[in-house]
């Protein structure tokens, strides 16, 4: 082999790599997408502990037919950006979602949960759900207010009696 073919299929194990060991994974376009506006968001990844690669698409899409995951073929075309949610599973694409807003550059082409392709319509979905600890609050929000209401009836009653 030359040392040309030895660096792709180097490279192809990296990426098989980063997709196996990630929770979730959202393709973006960024063509036209500023400097400084790449930094923020590069910024918002880290903290996030999100990997934000610009792969070669070809690489990209063999390291997914070896996996055997379909359908990207269509997607993995133009300037594309790969985002490996390590620790929240939709931490990429919420982050993706809340700077598309104001970049307008940044386009979701679509992503990858669950070892399975998932549309635009279907990221932006995910984007939406609020976080674990906002979940938990609201089922504990949930779960208090039967208790708290039945507290104040019986205060009231506990009063009339007075």
């Amino acid at each position: 082999m030359s040392a040309a073919r030895d660096l792709k299929a180097q490279q192809v194990e990296e990426i098989k790599s980063m997709i196996s060991n990630c929770k979730g994974m959202v393709v973006v376009s960024y063509q036209g997408i500023s400097v400084a506006d790449d930094t923020v968001l590069r910024a918002k990844f880290r903290a996030e502990n999100v990997q934000y690669k610009v792969l070669k698409n070809r690489l990209v899409l063999r390291a997914l037919k070896e996996l055997g995951i379909e359908g990207f073929d269509n997607h993995l075309e133009g300037s594309s950006a790969f985002a490996f949610a390590n620790g929240d599973a939709l931490a990429a694409a919420k982050i993706v979602s809340e700077q598309g807003k104001t970049v307008k550059a940044l386009q979701v082409k679509c992503g990858l949960m669950d070892g399975a392709y998932i549309d635009d319509t279907v990221v932006a979905k995910l984007a939406s759900i609020p976080s674990k600890e906002v979940l938990i609050a609201q089922l504990l929000g949930m779960l208090q207010s039967p208790i708290s209401g039945l507290a104040r009836a019986l205060q009231q009653v506990a009063e009339k009696a007075q």
